[in-house]
């Protein structure tokens, strides 16, 4: 094997790897998300942990943040909260850079 074919391999892995982490980070917003949507919303311990699974499965009906997006916003207004579309991004936001965070440390 070539040192060129040894670096290939290695920003492969390196690849690779960001994106294992981007998937698990994006995954963990969504959990952390949901948790404090059901917070705002007063929902009890164990409905609480199974909203916010609801919320890291929605992400999964389409690419990107906007099915995400669209679940907790329909969720919060249809419990009578006012959360501007700013307010959710900037949160949507806080929460990625939180879970980035965790993932690298370990937690």
């Amino acid at each position: 094997m070539t040192t060129f074919d040894k670096r290939e391999q290695g920003f492969e892995s390196k690849f690779a790897l960001d994106q294992e982490q981007e998937f698990k980070a994006v995954a963990r917003r969504n959990r952390l998300l949901g948790e404090w949507a059901a917070d705002k919303m007063g929902l009890a311990a164990e409905a609480r942990a199974d909203y916010a699974k609801a919320v890291v499965k929605s992400d999964f009906e389409q690419p990107g943040d906007e099915d995400v997006y669209r679940k907790v916003m329909q969720d919060l207004t249809g419990s009578g909260l006012g959360v501007g579309e700013g307010e959710l991004r900037s949160k949507m936001d806080e929460l990625m850079a939180v879970a980035r965070e965790q993932i690298r440390s370990g937690q």
